[in-house]
């Protein structure tokens, strides 16, 4: 059942299995955001070292609004990744079975945030472009956050360049072992770095078309996945609270 898998996907127990599942589905919601991103302010909000070169940028050429932009961003990145380290150190407190729902639920609801901005604000540009930069920031923040920890910092789903390094390397240690060396590549490492890149590739193709066709209405199945995912676990904590007896 639906819930059922969605359970697994954020266990506290994690397996390998659980963290690939959740990494791709991560990466797919990454991409798509990303690539929806990009034709709505024109920027790929989960490159970060594309933001460094664009605040180096406007110091140069002295242009204060863009390094404001790139500067925002990158500090709506860290605190979406804060975030995450405060919600899920707050439900390991308190022993909560959604300890990584928090974040999912959160970025479900920025994504509904940057859909609204769009249909509120989409014509004042100097307001709308660098209030939805931060916003699309500090969502994909939560998000590696959330994945790094969960997966023991095994998994990014925004780092695209770290994934096709690893696939690299692995590629390379396939082929000198080739050579009968004892080094040996990993088969199922390479696999999880295979899925998490074109997870990430056909979400951008399809976060693309579908703000084509849906406009910032796209983000809306986005924030619908996520919140399905985020809200069984969090109900189940609900209803461990109900059955606890009182005194």
């Amino acid at each position: 059942m639906p819930t059922d898998y969605a359970r697994r996907l954020l266990a506290i127990e994690r397996t390998a299995e659980g963290n690939a599942h959740l990494g791709w589905m991560l990466a797919f919601v990454a991409g798509a955001t990303n690539a929806g991103g990009f034709l709505a302010v024109q920027q790929y909000t989960s490159h970060m070292t594309g933001m460094v070169s664009a605040a180096a940028d406007g110091i140069v050429l002295g242009q204060p609004q863009a390094l404001a932009t790139a500067a925002g961003a990158l500090l709506a990145f860290g605190a979406g990744a804060a975030c995450t380290s405060l919600l899920v150190n707050f439900g390991r407190q308190r022993q909560a079975h959604s300890i990584f729902a928090l974040p999912l639920l959160l970025e479900a609801a920025c994504l509904i945030v940057f859909g609204l901005m769009g249909a509120w604000l989409a014509g004042l540009q100097a307001v709308f472009i660098p209030a939805a930069v931060a916003v699309l920031c500090f969502t994909m923040g939560l998000q590696n956050a959330l994945i790094t920890k969960v997966s023991r910092a095994e998994i990014r789903t925004t780092h695209v360049t770290g994934i096709v390094t690893d696939i690299g390397i692995e590629i390379g240690r396939f082929l000198y072992s080739l050579g009968g060396t004892p080094v040996q590549g990993n088969a199922a490492k390479l696999r999880l770095l295979a899925g998490l890149l074109l997870a990430f590739a056909v979400g951008g193709v399809t976060g693309a078309w579908a703000f084509k066709a849906l406009g910032y209405a796209a983000t809306l199945p986005l924030a619908a996945l996520l919140a399905f995912l985020g809200a069984v676990p969090a109900f189940d904590d609900l209803d461990r609270l109900r059955a606890r007896p009182t005194d």
